[in-house]
């Protein structure tokens, strides 16, 4: 399977759930960094949930930790926010490029480059 579809699934995995939007909205709508217990307290949720919607958030790159003491503070990640986003509209401009060959997408030479 080519790069672009694992990445678009794997972000879309992420994205595909409502607390994990909420903490994303949460984040880039203040003006500083929050810990998992300030997430909790906001959401409504205990504190070892939010953290693992985090590790979720961490691991396609969109969190940032900046660890303070004993506390981890989170970010948004402009930069991979606007990278998915191109991705996102590459995603969607090759879905509307009509296949010349008539064969499976396994079987086809060009595979990668269609993907």
């Amino acid at each position: 399977m080519a790069p672009l579809i694992n990445t678009m699934a794997d972000l879309f995995k992420a994205l595909g759930d409502t607390t994990r939007l909420r903490i994303i909205r949460i984040l880039a709508s203040n003006e500083k960094s929050l810990c998992v217990a300030d997430l909790a307290q906001m959401i409504g949720m205990t504190p070892s949930a939010i953290s693992q919607h985090i590790k979720i958030l961490k691991n396609i790159g969109i969190l940032e930790p900046n660890r303070q003491g004993f506390h981890v503070y989170y970010t948004v990640n402009n930069d991979t926010i606007s990278d998915y986003r191109l991705k996102v509209d590459e995603l969607f401009k090759k879905a509307y490029i009509k296949c010349s060959k008539n064969i499976p997408c396994s079987e086809c030479p060009e595979n990668e480059e269609c993907e």
